[in-house]
This record gives structure tokens, C-alpha cells and sequence, in this order.
């Protein structure tokens, strides 16, 4: 197993069996579910693994081990992911405790049949346990993205435990952007709580961290204010990229040729970046992901049964449930008879905070006309204006 520093030890899986994590994120380079023996006086295993790796996560737990046993299952996360085999981790030892927080045994007694009495270890936020050299400080971090989910720091080592904070897709046998799907992870699952993650880095601003072990993707070692700087542009909903998204629906062609011509001009007009994606056929939260990531967003849509293209309408409800806020937004609407996608896709954002919606409106009445090219063309200046 691959010594992190001295005394802590990956005892983690790579799950290449699934498809879809949480049943929704597409994930072609699998998933990691990350596990942590830490070697003391006493010994500590930080979570356990998703439910079919149970019997690969004792072995390597008993690899590290030896002949020693651990005194504690340190559990700071209790999604099934990591919660599963709290059962098989007692089994397995029956003389261990378990160490969490009042909502966490609440739910282990919600999720599992399993027997803890006089088998647990109830923390308090900023509460403490000393493994001999290695003494770990419990830090709560409600709603991040679960309400009994906290982070551990360990002070001998300066290394926080941080469950779901800084994951990221993918397993560990194979490299990929980091940001990349961190991003996606992070505004796919976290990106509602922004609040609470900015709670939790002004908590952990005051330690000393040399190494962050998350429980989804790789321990971060290095440049650790890059992954810290991330995680505060995307949980303060500040744009990270200056550009443009377009996003469109289209059914036969029409929209989607707007779409590509407003990125002709904005390519011509200097846009420092113009992304442009088909709703209907790339990754919904790849899109999603984008939409955070760059400063300007157009939505080029549809009228459809009086109301917006299905893709369309997920992706603008995707936006809103995780807070889209602080961005400048164009509309390119389309409608043979009546067209009222702009109001529709605007009446979906409504309670979204600090959004500037562009003077320009493009209207399209089925194909795109002359009319048509110059609202593009004033539209593109206006959003390579500001």
C-alpha cells in the first residue's frame, strides 16, 4: 500500500465497474473511494469504501497493518460510498470504535443494522483525539454537502482529511486534468453549498496543511494553494475564466446555426474565449460545469409546445439548484409562430442573484435571416464590450 508520509497509508479502491456515479455523473475513467490507515501508539482508518469493495478494503487495511489491529474507524462521511462496510470493518475487529458525530450515528442507525453500543466515540466540532505522536482535531463542515459531514486535520503530519472536499472523478490508476473533473465534481455535487464551503475554508485557513487526502481522487502534495484558490472561486460563484459559453437546443438546424454564427463574431470582435456546446449531446454537467467556469453564458433556444426544449429546461434547472449567480447572459430565441423562449429561459433563472441579462435579445423567426445576423452582430459587441 503507498505510504503517504510516514505513518499514513492509502488503503483505498479504484472502481472501474461503475457507470454512473450517484446514478447521474457519467464517470468513463471510474471512481476512487479513498481510505486512510494512520500508524500511532493507536491506530486510526479515516472511512471506509463503497459497498463492493468491502473485502479489497480489509485486505489492504490488513496489509498495512500486520499484526496490529486498529483501535478506531474514523468516520467523517456517511454517504454509502464511504459508509458501507462500517459493518465488515467490525466484524472484521470486533475490539475497535467508531469515532463520528451525533447526526453521523443518527444516520448510521437510519442506513444500517448495526450494533454500536459501547462501540462509539461521539466528537464535538473542534474536538479532539490524541493517537499517541499524531493527535487529530475534528472540524464540523455541516452541508458540505451532507449535514454530518466534518474534516479531520492531523498536526504531526499537517494533513487534512477533507471527506468529499477537494475530490475529484476518476480513479487513481489513471491520469486526467485534475480541474477538470474536480470542476465537474465539485458543481455537480458541492456547487449549492457555496456558503458552507467558504465556511469551511475560513475554518481551515488558520492550519498549517502540508497534504489534503480527500475521499474521491489523488492527495493533493503540492502547489496546495492552487487546489485551495479553485475551491474559493467556485464556492464564491466568481466567474474563472473571462469568455463566453453559448449553449442551444436545436431541432433542425436553425438555432444552432445562430448559435455558431454569434461565435464567428465574438472570435472576430476579440472574445478572449468562446466556448460553444449542444445541449443535446454533450455531458449536461460538463455544460453545467462550463457555465460556472466562464463570466458570460448565452442561452440559444427553442419554443417548444409553448414552453423550452426538454435539454434546455434541465440545464437552466441544473443552474439554478446549485446557486448560478453573478454572470452576464445573452438569449438567442427561436419560434416559427410564437416565440417565447427568452421569456421562458429568463422566468427559469428568476431568484438566481446578480444576474445582467444583455440589452440585445436575438430573435429568430424559424430561419436566420439578414435581421437576424445584425441583432447577432449587436449582440456579440455587446458582450465583447464589457
Amino acid at each position: 500500500m503507498e505510504n503517504i508520509t510516514n505513518d499514513i497509508f492509502y488503503v483505498g479502491v479504484n472502481d472501474h465497474e461503475i457507470d454512473l456515479f450517484e446514478g447521474q455523473f457519467d464517470v468513463p475513467n471510474g471512481m476512487a473511494y479513498n481510505s486512510y490507515v494512520i500508524m500511532d501508539e493507536k491506530i486510526a482508518v479515516m472511512d471506509t469504501v463503497d459497498v463492493h469493495f468491502g473485502k479489497e478494503w480489509l485486505q489492504n487495511i490488513a496489509e498495512v497493518l500486520g499484526e496490529r489491529k486498529p483501535d478506531y474507524l474514523v468516520v467523517q462521511h456517511m454517504e454509502p460510498d464511504h459508509s458501507a462496510n462500517i459493518d465488515k470493518f467490525l466484524e472484521a475487529y470486533p475490539e475497535a470504535k467508531v469515532i463520528g458525530n451525533v447526526k453521523s450515528f443518527q444516520m448510521m442507525d437510519n442506513f444500517y443494522d448495526v450494533d454500536l453500543e459501547d462501540r462509539k466515540i461521539v466528537v464535538a466540532n473542534n474536538g479532539t483525539l490524541s493517537l499517541g505522536k499524531h493527535e487529530l482535531t475534528f472540524i464540523f463542515a455541516p452541508m458540505v454537502h451532507w449535514p454530518e459531514v466534518m474534516v479531520t486535520y492531523d498536526s504531526a503530519d499537517r494533513v487534512l482529511f477533507s471527506a468529499d472536499g477537494f475530490g475529484k472523478f476518476g480513479a487513481l490508476d489513471i491520469e486526467d486534468s485534475w480541474a477538470c473533473e474536480a470542476r465537474r465534481y465539485y458543481f455537480g455535487i458541492v456547487g449549492k453549498y457555496g456558503v458552507q464551503v467558504q465556511a469551511l475554508l475560513k475554518k481551515v485557513s488558520a492550519l498549517d496543511i502540508k497534504m489534503i487526502c480527500p475521499l474521491h481522487g489523488p492527495v493533493l502534495s503540492e502547489n496546495l494553494e492552487y487546489y485551495l484558490n479553485l475551491y474559493h472561486i467556485w464556492s464564491s460563484y466568481t466567474a474563472e475564466t473571462e469568455g463566453v459559453m453559448i449553449v442551444y437546443a436545436s431541432v433542425y438546424g436553425n438555432t444552432r446555426k445562430a448559435a455558431e454564427l454569434l461565435e464567428e463574431k465574438l472570435k472576430e470582435f476579440g472574445c478572449p474565449r468562446v466556448v460553444l456546446a449542444d445541449l443535446a449531446r454533450e455531458d449536461m454537467y460538463e455544460c453545467i460545469e462550463d457555465a460556472f467556469r466562464h463570466s458570460k453564458l448565452v442561452l440559444a433556444g427553442i419554443t417548444y409546445n409553448a414552453g423550452l426544449f426538454p435539454v434546455m429546461e434541465t440545464f437552466l434547472e441544473g443552474l439554478k439548484a446549485r446557486n448560478y449567480q453573478s454572470r452576464t447572459i445573452g438569449v438567442i430565441e427561436n419560434g416559427s409562430w410564437a416565440p417565447t423562449a427568452a421569456k421562458a429561459m429568463k422566468a427559469k433563472l428568476e431568484g438566481c442573484k446578480n444576474l445582467t441579462w444583455t440589452d440585445t435579445t436575438v430573435t429568430v423567426k424559424s430561419g436566420v435571416k439578414e435581421e437576424t445576423k445584425a441583432q447577432i452582430e449587436a449582440l456579440a459587441k455587446e458582450l465583447c464590450a464589457e
